[in-house]
């Protein structure tokens, strides 16, 4: 109760000057009606310099990305992973991505293209219309003037030509060299390398050396000349498959004259590799060291390198490995690797478990497609993802994901051009905005609405053509 002179003073104060204060009864309502009063709010974007990808869903604002300038201020590393069931559009987001990266002209991309259609890669469109010729690699045709690549190419240091060979053979034999066998090999690598002056050592040289061993070796280990053969025998067995087994002649003999490394856009077209064989990682083990030590330097470009089907790399203990020593390149060379994969049970419980949670662990950047609810759940303990985001991701409509970006998460809507859409959807369901039983009023609305947002990224893009380069922090 209160006291008397407190209430003598208040009945004073309203005499003179009236009811000051009202007491007002407490609102019963529902979350529902109250969250009107509630500001609109939106997630931080990610800057406004870089490409832009489309739009964030919630917000509307346009959403950019672009690792290179994130990188050191929101991205401790510029690596992606991009995750998804097919048919999501994971393919329509790498075209758009790299086709935009290009137009800075501080830009150089190299893709390698597992996919196919009609006997070419499913690039083969973007490089035709860059002016771009892919290098095909078919077993079939590399006899008749195909493309061929020489692991001894004098261009990669002799160190890396030994790395090379190593990771050949033990991604074909499954398990890693023994110290006898590689001794036998780095024995046969040296002299190879010592005695052949007048042309480029081939892998015929170095089976052959493994074949018949040159007594100084022997007698430099002190140990009989029979032992170094034998010791050599198993890699050589390996060796002569690249040589006169199903891969020969696209690794046989001197590198291709006339593969472009200074162009804007390389493609590797292996769509007439089985993806299911022992030649797949074993080309990719190629691919990743002969560009590591032929494309990857110190010349200030800012470097994208994007891997199709790539559980195909990560299962394999050994190519991951070599690609993890990549991906450090990132920091010190400006290079973004970005992993296309569909599922990611299909590296995390490979045989390359240890290597894949490293190269997860890299990428700062993930963009989730649609999933069912129980790959969902099994992406988001993996990559950490906050809860409202696992449970959207199976009802992600095509086009839409989930974008982690070092713990920024926003869904965003993927928006193509219509320059970009007949290089981008090389498959017609892609295409379809919506599904055959939308009513038509509904589906002119949303194409009307993708239009008018399609040509604010023209007009982004078209911006862009004016820079000389990126500016890069």
């Amino acid at each position: 109760m209160r006291d008397p002179l407190s209430a003598l003073t208040d009945a004073f104060t309203s005499f003179l000057f009236g009811k000051v204060e009202s007491t007002r009864l407490p609102v019963r309502t529902s979350t529902g009606q109250a969250q009107a009063v509630y500001l609109p709010t939106a997630a931080p974007g990610l800057g406004d310099s870089g490409v832009i990808i489309g739009r964030e869903v919630y917000s509307g604002k346009g959403y950019i990305y672009d690792p290179f300038q994130l990188y050191g201020q929101q991205l401790p590393a510029p690596h992606w992973l991009v995750l998804g069931e097919s048919g999501n559009g994971k393919s329509a987001l790498e075209k758009t991505y790299v086709l935009r990266q290009l137009r800075f002209r501080d830009r150089q991309v190299v893709v390698l293209d597992a996919q196919g259609e009609d006997g070419v890669g499913e690039w083969n469109l973007i490089a035709q219309e860059l002016g771009i010729t892919p290098i095909r690699l078919d077993p079939t045709a590399a006899l008749d003037h195909g493309i061929r690549l020489n692991p001894l190419d004098p261009s990669i240091t002799t160190t890396g030509q030994l790395a090379l060979l190593r990771t050949i053979i033990e991604v074909a034999m499954g398990h890693g060299l023994d110290e006898r066998s590689g001794f036998a090999l780095k024995v046969a690598h040296a002299y190879v390398n010592e005695t052949i002056v007048d042309r480029q050592p081939v892998l015929t040289d170095i089976v052959d050396q493994l074949r018949h061993p040159e007594p100084e070796s022997a007698e430099a280990m002190n140990v009989p000349i029979d032992d170094v053969r034998a010791w050599g025998l198993d890699v050589a067995l390996v060796l002569d498959r690249l040589v006169d087994g199903d891969l020969r002649g696209m690794f046989d003999g001197p590198t291709t004259v006339g593969i472009d490394l200074d162009a804007p856009l390389i493609v590797f077209d292996l769509s007439h590799i089985d993806r299911n064989s022992i030649a797949m990682p074993i080309l990719m083990a190629i691919v990743g060291v002969w560009l590591e030590h032929t494309w990857i330097r110190p010349d200030r470009k800012k470097r994208i390198f994007l891997v199709e089907e790539a559980w195909h790399i990560i299962n394999s203990p050994f190519v991951a490995q070599l690609f993890q020593r990549l991906l450090k390149f990132g920091r010190r060379l400006g290079l973004s690797f970005v992993a296309v994969v569909h599922h990611l049970s299909d590296v995390v419980d490979g045989a390359a478990a240890k290597e894949a949670a490293a190269i997860l662990k890299m990428a700062s950047t993930r963009t989730i497609y649609a999933q069912k609810a129980d790959e969902a759940r099994a992406t988001g303990r993996v990559l950490g993802l906050p809860r409202w985001a696992v449970e959207i991701i199976p009802t992600l409509t095509p086009g839409i994901a989930v974008w982690d970006v070092n713990g920024n998460v926003q869904v965003v809507k993927h928006l193509v051009t219509e320059t970009e859409r007949p290089l981008v959807f090389t498959d017609r369901a892609m295409t379809e905005s919506s599904s055959d039983h939308t009513d038509d009023a509904l589906r002119a609305a949303e194409l009307e609405a993708e239009e008018r947002a399609a040509a604010f990224v023209e007009q982004h893009l078209s911006d862009l053509d004016g820079s000389s380069e990126s500016t890069v922090a």
